[in-house]
């Protein structure tokens, strides 16, 4: 991580469930000038945010800190007073954003997709909520389809259909909440919409400050994708 810089512009994080749409949109920004928008990646993330989380939730810490308490090697949780867990988060989003997203030194703007939504409710605004005050400058686009196309779609016939819809109900609640809280880095796509007007594209690109070259945006919408049916 040595010597690494955060893209000038920040980072960009699509969040959504399976069979929505979100690789045509990761196509779709990836075709910005300077803007590299990688894949999925199994929720790598979450578990370094559980990482700092442990940390501000423990008790024993926060009553250390709180407290100005110096421990010495006797104490059982000697040293956990010095803990900077701003520093720590910082340094996690950074070491991800470096060895996971390796963004190239021309990249202005960073970020990725994910499909997988968090369960329960609280801990998916939580995370959100961690993403937003730790990478800089984030932007968030909470996107989602029609519920019926996307339990019938791929590998979504293969569970049991109100699971499905219950999973996108409780991640809309959260883009919801979220979007409204943060109407200044957030927006919300739907598929069914922009496929059928390119001109809902609109306020993402007026988000990000940037738009594709116009025979860049045709290709991207022209092409079939054909990762999964």
């Amino acid at each position: 991580m040595t010597g690494f810089r955060h893209p000038s512009e920040g980072y960009v994080f699509v969040v959504t469930y399976g069979r929505s749409g979100s690789t045509l949109v990761q196509n779709l920004l990836n075709a910005l000038p300077g803007c590299l928008i990688r894949g999925e990646n199994n929720n790598a993330l979450f578990p370094l945010y559980k990482s700092w989380r442990a940390l501000v939730r423990s008790p024993d810490i926060c009553r250390m800190r709180q407290a100005r308490e110096v421990s010495d090697p006797s104490h059982p949780w000697f040293g956990a007073e010095a803990i900077d867990t701003d520093s720590y988060a910082r340094s996690l989003c950074a070491g991800f954003a470096s060895q996971v997203l390796r963004p190239p030194p021309q990249v202005r703007l960073c970020g990725f997709k994910e499909i997988r939504t968090i369960s329960p409710e609280a801990d998916f605004m939580e995370y959100l909520a961690f993403l937003n005050a730790y990478f800089p400058r984030p932007r968030f686009i909470f996107n989602t389809r029609n519920h019926d196309d996307v339990v019938k779609s791929s590998w979504w016939r293969q569970h049991e259909p109100a699971e499905v819809r219950q999973m996108m109900r409780s991640a809309e609640a959260v883009f919801d909440t979220f979007a409204a809280a943060h109407p200044d880095r957030s927006i919300r796509l739907h598929y069914d919409d922009y496929v059928r007007n390119h001109r809902q594209f609109e306020p993402l690109f007026e988000l990000l400050g940037h738009r594709p070259p116009p025979e860049r945006m045709h290709a991207v919408l022209s092409t079939r994708l054909t990762h999964a049916t």
